[in-house]
């Protein structure tokens, strides 16, 4: 079976559907959704309340924007998928809407943070059809991410191009709409950005094949040797994670960094002929993050030890658990490659293998922590 899988992978860049000129219209109606969404504090008057709204809502508007054009795109769309993702959706509204302000909730603040996270693995089960055990279609939505990635970036950077010149340029004659253009346009074009580069990733893949792949190749040595010139000094300033809890989560939020580097660039290097600098760099990076990863564990593990379960301890320990076994998992199978006896592809069925087990992780935080925690 793997031998299969491996052997089609190649071919996994494909869009899953072909070009309609309708996707133009789809498109624009996705936009407007999610523009309408981001947009109730306002349309229905409770502004001074837009700070929480934006925080709860942020995520499942973007994903709502996001999965209306990717259902609205498929050649034919089942009943079934739609209703499961529609009540998905509901259901997270009116929980995250209902849970208290999170400023004083280390437990909800956290069911913030990894609500938009479950809603990614959902949204990965509708780009994919909900072909949970269709690894090929999973891979492929981890490159679409990676390329959603780079796209999103480039459309922003136009548009605060775009936002700064017509602010600009209105300014030289007398009118300020600065106030204006944010609340009623960048906003509308910050939560379309996604849902635009997803039109061209999948209409334009030529385009962003070639794309990625030389960003991948480009950042894994920038992150390398960054990562070790920053443990160097870590050693030389005499930092201690164990102590120090913030530097504990800027440690922990740069290991989440790295692992989210070394997963794009495992994918875009796959999509290139072979590369030995390029595996080598990846096996040094994942070891170097294993090391990372050690030393977190055991600092979350002292801190756990001398004052107890907290929500935030915990959420860590477990992700950082999840990262440390995922790691060795992709550093065993580079070094396979690096000794030839493995390809680059078989690296990305165990990514691809591993998803599953990070969606039950985000569904626990969001939902069991408030309950578990009694909302601490």
């Amino acid at each position: 079976m793997e031998k299969e899988i491996e052997e089609n992978l190649d071919h996994q860049s494909e869009p899953i559907r072909r070009t309609h000129k309708s996707d133009v219209l789809f498109l624009i109606i996705s936009c407007i959704l999610a523009g309408l969404l981001i947009k109730i504090p306002q349309l229905f008057g409770f502004d001074a309340d837009e700070h929480d709204y934006y925080t709860k809502n942020a995520g499942i508007i973007l994903f709502v924007g996001l999965s209306a054009y990717i259902f609205l795109t498929k050649n034919k769309i089942n009943p079934r998928q739609l209703i499961l993702s529609l009540l998905v959706f509901v259901l997270s509204a009116l929980y995250i809407n209902l849970l208290p302000t999170g400023e004083e909730s280390d437990s909800v603040l956290l069911s913030y943070i990894h609500l938009p996270l479950m809603l990614w693995c959902l949204y990965g089960l509708i780009f994919t059809d909900y072909a949970t055990k269709n690894r090929l279609k999973w891979i492929n939505y981890l490159r679409y991410n990676g390329d959603l990635a780079i796209l999103t970036a480039v459309i922003l950077i136009a548009g605060g191009i775009l936002t700064a010149v017509t602010i600009g340029l209105f300014s030289t004659i007398d009118l300020n709409i600065e106030n204006f253009y944010m609340k009623n346009i960048a906003i509308i074009g910050l939560i379309s950005a996604p849902i635009v580069a997803t039109y061209i990733v999948r209409n334009f893949p030529a385009m962003t094949d070639k794309i990625a792949p030389v960003i991948a190749g480009i950042f894994s040595p920038l992150v390398l040797i960054t990562l070790v010139i920053y443990l160097i000094f870590v050693i030389l300033t005499g930092k201690d994670p164990y102590s120090d809890r913030d530097f504990l989560i800027m440690f922990n939020t740069m290991l989440a960094g790295v692992m989210a580097i070394i997963v794009f660039s495992v994918i875009g290097t796959s999509a290139k002929k072979r590369n030995r600098f390029n595996e080598w760099t990846l096996f040094m990076l994942s070891f170097l993050a294993l090391i990372v990863d050690l030393v977190a564990l055991s600092a979350i593990l002292y801190r756990v030890g001398e004052f107890g379960f907290t929500p935030n301890r915990t959420a860590v320990l477990g992700s950082n658990l999840l990262i440390f076994v995922h790691l060795v998992l992709i550093m065993i199978h580079l070094f396979k490659v690096v000794r030839n006896e493995k390809e680059i592809k078989t690296v990305e069925l165990t990514v691809a293998r591993y998803l599953p087990i990070y969606a039950i992780w985000t569904l626990l935080v969001t939902f069991l922590f408030p309950l578990l925690f009694g909302g601490k």
